[in-house]
């Protein structure tokens, strides 16, 4: 009798703990619903070009509520809303096994009203994939790719808009953390294969950069670590190594989760002798006395930067792609806003503005919104940009930017 006491006790606090874990309060979910709709509201510098209709978001989002009982529902739903305004920088700060990736190894884009597959990410990828630059998706886990757009988790944007379409195809491309993405591709030569996206293995970068010559051309390649102070240091020692070089390649291929200015303005400030502007800001700024009353008021400015160490004279190419994102994209136009670098490479990965962290009043959690835009010295909205010389890839087993970038050296005096 004992032992089965005991076995009750046990059970029954495992339930109860695990009742416990998983509780789901509707009312301070709802809490949190009208806090990040009033922080995009209030915040979001790019709503009205997105055109999202914030009233359907919030009276279709709050009656998803009830249906709530995980804690991962909590975060699908704060993150399906964000998806709401098809912008890769707005972003909740966690996920779960059912949330969707931020990105995929491969870009896929609309053609004549075809979804092909313009890049592949090169840099990255280990073994040489199949041919399937410009093949077009048909399906994806079976269902046509077309179909499962228009399955996407949103509803309030409109998904016949090329641009929300564009994103929301690529978003499926990256696909959710659970589940398998497999590609029904149509080759250029019209034959039809699967493509496992899963079976793409990603190179593993051990540090934060790697240098080399290649012949009298140094090759300064960034991995991923923009957003690491200490890339500044790193970076001098093997710009140090390669002063004696004809030219520099700064290759930015690789920085997919973006970085800070801090960094981007220590890398750029070895090649200028005087301080020189490298990109505008603006965003609206709030009463802070009454910011319900008063109207916000456009803020922008000029940002420079200075020069530091010894200085590089020398010819630079910077080599980007559509994984380059955030202060990658910065780095970039701020290159050819310093005048000390020519761009090669195709569109960038297109991460609107700056952004800055908001909170939850109930989850331990924030989310992320774009609250300044970021243009070019020449006006150009930093999204928009596209590189002075395009390269768009051809072909996924030859490295077509970085021999642009050498002979744009070799071309130079």
């Amino acid at each position: 009798m004992k032992k089965l006491l005991v076995v009750f006790l046990v059970v029954f606090n495992v339930t109860h703990n695990y009742a416990q874990q998983y509780y789901v309060n509707h009312s301070k979910i709802k809490e949190d619903l009208n806090k990040i709709i009033g922080d995009i509201e209030a915040n979001y510098v790019y709503l009205n070009e997105k055109g999202v209709d914030l009233n359907c978001i919030r009276k279709y989002y709050e009656n998803q509520i009830k249906h709530i009982k995980t804690e991962e529902d909590t975060v699908l739903l704060f993150e399906y809303l964000l998806d709401e305004f098809y912008d890769s920088h707005v972003i909740l700060n966690t996920n779960r096994p059912s949330s969707y990736r931020l990105s995929a190894p491969v870009y896929t884009a609309i053609t004549k009203g075809k979804f092909l597959v313009t890049s592949v990410w090169k840099s990255q990828i280990l073994e040489e994939a199949n041919q399937i630059i410009n093949a077009e998706i048909l399906k994806i886990n079976g269902v046509n790719f077309n179909e499962a757009i228009n399955n996407f988790p949103t509803q309030c944007n409109d998904k016949n808009n090329s641009l929300a379409r564009e994103w929301i195809a690529n978003k499926l491309l990256a696909g959710q953390y659970n589940k398998p993405r497999v590609l029904t591709l149509k080759l250029k030569n019209k034959k039809i294969i699967n493509f496992d996206l899963d079976n793409i293995k990603i190179r593993a970068e051990p540090y934060y950069l790697t240098s080399k010559k290649h012949g009298d051309i140094g090759v300064i390649r960034i991995n991923n670590a923009l957003g690491k102070d200490i890339l500044v240091t790193e970076f001098d020692r093997a710009l140090n190594k390669l002063m004696d070089t004809k030219g520099l390649i700064i290759d930015l291929r690789n920085t997919v989760d973006g970085g800070n200015s801090y960094v981007a303005r220590g890398i750029m400030g070895r090649f200028i002798s005087t301080p020189k502007p490298y990109q505008k800001h603006l965003f609206l700024e709030q009463s802070k006395a009454s910011p319900n009353v008063n109207p916000a008021i456009t803020r922008s400015w000029v940002e420079y930067v200075h020069a530091r160490g010894k200085t590089y004279k020398k010819p630079v190419v910077v080599l980007v792609g559509r994984w380059t994102g955030s202060m990658g994209e910065g780095l970039a136009i701020g290159f050819e806003g310093i005048k000390r670098g020519k761009i090669v490479g195709s569109k960038m990965e297109r991460l609107a503005g700056g952004v800055s962290s908001f909170s939850f009043k109930n989850q331990a959690y924030g989310y992320r919104i774009s609250t300044e835009k970021l243009f070019h010295l020449n006006g150009i909205a930093r999204e928009l940009y596209e590189p002075t010389y395009v390269v768009n890839q051809t072909i996924s087993g030859k490295d077509e930017v970085l021999e642009k970038g050498i002979k744009l050296i070799n071309k130079s005096k």
